[in-house]
């Protein structure tokens, strides 16, 4: 079967891209491939009570489906070159934020009104951070939510379901690239069809990263290793960040430790959130969710504090280093790992006993367990580190009963070798999204899907 283009991954880059396709150009003809399911079947079976733990689905519903790993999470679209990736590289800072700021317009145009956007521009608290060794990046931040950024969704597939062919449940093993004079024809293989089109977008996400290696592979494409982040996520009572969060919703703060160096920052922030599991390629990690609806709202607030790691030769594999923490982590925990961060001052594990007398009850149903047999000492050092210099700004991070959940891992894609356009070696062949290693975030992907439409449509005038 043959289609004038074909995307591989139903998440942001993936959505945005045929978003922007049928916008510019009805006439034509898309099939759109994702290894998940439709939105409205993309659903978790843990549920705290009879399943209380990952069961290892063929496909998981938190990371692939219509919406890609974004679908569940809370919602914030960070309008900033700051961080979420280096699209501004390709395609230069001033067209990076045009396009994120389109792709707020539509997502406000799609079940999005009504919901605000928090800037760091002038914040006071940015010269507090300052004042006591921080640094607080600047970003515009619109926050849906995980209920409004599901309504969204739902919105754009209802727009999209009539004009782009969909194969759910449908993972591509094989990409392969066929010669015809100065152009290619791309084939993509599935487990029972070929389909052919000469434009191709690959758009998988970072849960595609070992299926990106493998095409990359195939093909020829270069590519470099990239960072992987780890470590955990901080669990505490609400009102001891509400002075942050009620200004800035996230704020995106960095630390760097007096010891190592290092960089140390705080990550996707969920004022009045719950903690949530996160399975990655059969791994089980943690990650945070918040809503808009008051109804859902918990006493507690939480994000992440994670350490980038950059590996240099001869050493390549940075995600398999972030995959054997997270393991072990499995091992000695079943899946996730909570401490108090005063046993883990005290050198001691936590017990069900000590959570169950601690002032912040979990969000999560994770085992009680002990971080420093997990993590590295370096990065834990730089954890407690940046703990001690966050409860400065925000007395009472310290605590002894603020929980640690371990560990949190982002595993960014190696970086594959594009140029100006998205487009690899090969004429016609793009790749975009946190797949690609370019982006890292629902803004810069969902920009990088508009961009590499408008290069298609555009380019053929």
């Amino acid at each position: 079967m043959n289609y004038d283009v074909i995307i591989i991954g139903a998440g942001p880059g993936g959505i945005y891209a045929s978003y922007e396709l049928v916008k510019k150009d009805p006439s034509l003809k898309i099939g759109l491939f994702e290894e998940g399911t439709p939105l409205e079947k993309r659903h978790c079976p843990i549920d705290g009570k009879k399943i209380k733990s990952c069961i290892h689905c063929k496909s998981c519903s938190i990371m692939n489906g219509f919406g890609g790993a974004g679908a569940f999470s809370d919602g914030k679209y960070n309008i900033t070159n700051d961080f979420g990736g280096t699209l501004y590289e390709y395609i230069g800072r001033d067209k990076a934020l045009e396009l994120m700021k389109y792709v707020d317009e539509i997502n406000m145009a799609n079940g999005g009104e009504g919901t605000k956007l928090y800037s760091t521009a002038g914040s006071s608290f940015k010269t507090l951070c300052m004042q006591n060794g921080l640094q607080l990046l600047d970003a515009s931040v619109r926050h849906l939510g995980t209920d409004k950024n599901y309504v969204v969704l739902e919105h754009l597939y209802d727009q999209l379901k009539d004009k782009v062919d969909f194969h759910f449940n449908t993972p591509v093993r094989k990409i392969e690239a066929i010669k015809n004079g100065d152009a290619y024809t791309y084939r993509i293989h599935t487990d029972s069809e070929t389909f052919d089109a000469p434009k191709c977008i690959v758009s998988v996400g970072r849960s595609g990263s070992k299926w990106m290696e493998t095409v990359c592979d195939g093909l020829g494409i270069k590519t470099k290793s990239n960072r992987v982040d780890i470590g955990v996520r901080v669990e505490l009572a609400a009102p001891i960040f509400e002075h942050i969060t009620k200004e800035l919703y996230e704020g995106k703060i960095v630390y760097r430790t007096k010891k190592f160096e290092d960089r140390v920052r705080t990550f996707c922030m969920n004022p009045h959130g719950i903690v949530v599991n996160e399975n990655t390629n059969g791994i089980i990690t943690v990650n945070g969710h918040s809503f808009e609806d008051p109804s859902k709202k918990t006493e507690n607030t939480n994000f992440a504090l994670l350490v980038a790691k950059h590996f240099s030769e001869p050493f390549h594999d940075s995600n398999g280093y972030g995959e054997s923490i997270a393991r072990l982590s499995n091992m000695l925990g079943g899946g996730v790992i909570v401490q108090r961060f005063g046993d883990l001052e005290r050198g001691r594990r936590s017990t069900q006993k000590r959570l169950d007398e601690s002032t912040v009850h979990p969000t999560l149903n994770a085992t009680p367990g002990d971080l420093s047999l997990v993590l590295p000492k370096r990065i834990l050092d730089g954890i407690i580190e940046m703990i001690y210099a966050l409860d400065r700004i925000a007395p009472g991070t310290a605590g002894d009963d603020t929980l640690l959940y371990g560990v949190e891992v982002k595993f960014y894609n190696m970086e594959v070798e594009l140029d100006k356009h998205l487009e690899t070696c090969y004429p016609g062949l793009y790749m975009i999204g946190d797949g690609s290693g370019v982006t890292h975030s629902l803004s810069h992907a969902s920009a990088s899907g508009v961009f590499v439409a408008d290069e298609l449509v555009d380019g053929e005038d």
